[in-house]
């Protein structure tokens, strides 16, 4: 199986460096562009889960001023 995968790689990764570069531009950012969007997002909703969970827990095991 990873031969195969191999193979394909491989023969994608030969066709793309053969292109005219404007051509190889447009490709690799078709590509990355989502990527990258996609990726940054995800980073975004778990750094908000992850501070929502501290924010409470830091709340509920907050004692109250004692200014009185």
């Amino acid at each position: 199986m990873f031969d195969g995968v191999a193979r394909w790689w491989d023969s994608l990764e030969l066709w793309l460096a053969q292109q005219w570069f404007p051509v190889q531009f447009v490709l690799v950012m078709a590509v990355l562009i989502p990527l990258c969007v996609g990726l940054a997002w995800l980073i975004h909703r778990v750094v908000h889960a992850v501070a929502d969970r501290v924010s409470r827990f830091r709340g509920a095991t907050r004692r109250p001023d004692r200014t009185s």
